[in-house]
């Protein structure tokens, strides 16, 4: 009896240690299988709705394709696209486009940022009101500019008229049209970059202040030795988001301008635009994998200095 005993309590006690282990994440299967189960679904999704799409893309560029009919032409399309006239004019559009919203929503975003989190009155109201425009569509805030700023009967022309301004064609004038588009696109995307500032200003510890408080800093110290250093992290997601906003932008310039007058607002992504309204698939495919890899190539080495920056600091 005492023999049984002996051999039935160590069985016991390893199969309560395996079924602990397994309670407690400690088992070497456990920790491979759950991560594994817990990725799944959105691997799944991953793969339909980005991996799969990305190398259809690739591979239709490589065609001439309608709905019923798909032939393959190599690199033809991608010499095309580079032979077209209006593609340099519209890449330097585009870099111009990016860097104007991506530079004022940085600067103008940290501004409002620094305002709404200081003792001002109403100011979950202010707050509210920048972020509204975020929440329009794209689409409708760029007819209803249209219509506003009309170089004849828009309401900005005519408010200048009423102080005796003579209006310019903010989307007739071609040297007026691309930066035109530009300020309503920062006016439009900067509730997003001063809530992402206002998160990163909220977040620094309120130890920093009162030490500044204590030694005696002036309001520029504190900004420049611990508000400006401490929201690097905000500054950098709002650098990377607006760039990318600003490479691949395409809605707002075609509701306003439709890259016109002339190309004077043409932008890399209205001319794959065009090419696709003329039935050229393939070649608006191509285009569309050009720029891809002009986004890819800007982003990627500069999140990576950003990330860089970061940790130095």
């Amino acid at each position: 009896m005492a023999s049984t005993m002996a051999q039935v309590l160590p069985d016991l006690d390893r199969r309560r240690g395996r079924r602990r282990k397994r309670r407690t994440g400690t088992d070497p299967f456990a920790r491979r299988t759950y991560p594994l189960w817990f990725h799944l679904p959105a691997s799944l999704l991953y793969v339909v709705l980005f991996a799969v799409p990305t190398f259809a893309s690739l591979y239709f560029s490589l065609t001439r394709w309608t709905l019923f009919d798909v032939t393959f032409i190599g690199f033809d399309n991608f010499v095309q696209f580079f032979q077209d006239p209006q593609l340099s004019q519209s890449l330097a559009h585009t870099l111009i486009y990016a860097v104007v919203t991506s530079g004022a929503k940085v600067v103008l975003g940290f501004a409002l940022a620094l305002l709404l989190t200081s003792n001002l009155i109403g100011r979950g109201y202010l707050r509210a009101v920048t972020f509204f425009p975020v929440l329009v569509s794209t689409i409708g805030v760029g007819l209803t500019f249209k219509v506003l700023l009309d170089p004849f009967d828009g309401v900005v022309n005519q408010a200048l008229a009423a102080l005796g301004i003579a209006g310019p064609g903010w989307l007739t004038d071609p040297n007026l049209a691309l930066l035109s588009v530009a300020l309503v696109d920062v006016w439009k995307g900067l509730g997003i970059a001063t809530l992402i500032y206002i998160a990163g200003i909220v977040a620094i510890p309120q130890e920093y202040f009162e030490a500044a408080r204590v030694d005696g800093a002036g309001a520029w110290t504190v900004f420049r030795s611990i508000i400006f250093p401490l929201s690097w992290p905000a500054t950098g997601t709002v650098i990377i988001l607006s760039l990318i906003g600003g490479l691949r932008s395409f809605d707002l310039i075609w509701a306003m301008t439709k890259g016109g007058p002339g190309f004077s607002s043409d932008v890399v992504a209205s001319v794959i635009y065009k090419q696709y309204q003329a039935g050229f698939y393939g070649l608006s495919t191509a285009g569309n994998v050009v720029l891809f890899v002009i986004v890819a190539a800007i982003m990627i080495p500069l999140a990576s200095y950003i990330g860089r920056r970061g940790v130095e600091s």
